[in-house]
């Protein structure tokens, strides 16, 4: 089985930011190692107005999962923590307990109605996402 080398970024602006992440991670484990994490930063939202700021970090493992069944688990793991909104299908950001993005898939270019590798607005628009993936990519 081979493996994949994918960066993710994840956010979280309610309730116990750093745990919410910290629970992500640890089911992010069941599908593949995580190699190295960045710190967290702590971020205002981008794209729509809260006054609750994010904690961001990045994370680099690798996994078996194809991008789909890796977006597929994403989606899982979001819902099962509470996630009621899916900026995707809704076409707005709003606060959110937990949010991954799949950043890059080993060298992959893919597009689709679900998913975007690479993750353009995190690599290109973003400032809190260059300053967490500058280890990364």
């Amino acid at each position: 089985m081979s493996q994949h080398k994918v960066v993710l970024l994840l956010g979280s602006n309610i309730g116990d930011k750093k745990n919410n992440l910290d629970h992500a991670l640890e089911r992010l484990k069941e599908v593949g190692d995580i190699l190295k994490n960045s710190e967290y930063l702590t971020s205002e939202p981008v794209e729509f107005v809260s006054s609750n700021n994010f904690c961001n970090i990045a994370s680099l493992i690798f996994t078996h999962l194809s991008p789909i069944q890796l977006l597929n688990f994403i989606k899982k793991i979001e819902i099962e923590m509470g996630r009621l909104n899916d900026s995707k299908i809704s076409g707005s950001y709003t606060d959110r307990i937990i949010d991954i993005d799949i950043v890059t898939y080993d060298a992959l270019k893919f597009s689709s109605e679900r998913l975007e590798i690479p993750h353009t607005k995190h690599l290109f628009e973003r400032d809190f996402s260059r300053i967490l993936l500058k280890d990364f990519i």
